[in-house]
């Protein structure tokens, strides 16, 4: 027996999940909006960054061994 799900069925059913998931695993659903805000961020700066001068090598190792 195969089991299938109209497009708006599945529509539904995963608003739902979601929903539940908001509702009752705040602090997990809050995590993971962080962590993808931060990914965003860091990706905003990875190209901003492109656009400057680059540093050498040498000066980054030698502040980073004091």
């Amino acid at each position: 027996m195969e089991l299938t799900v109209s497009d708006d069925k599945m529509k539904i059913l995963l608003r739902e999940v979601i929903i539940e998931m908001i509702q009752e695993k705040k602090e997990v659903f809050y995590d993971i909006v962080v962590e993808a805000i931060e990914e965003v961020g860091l990706a905003n700066a990875i190209t901003e960054g492109r656009k400057d001068n680059f540093v050498e090598e040498d000066k980054i190792l030698s502040l980073l061994e004091g």
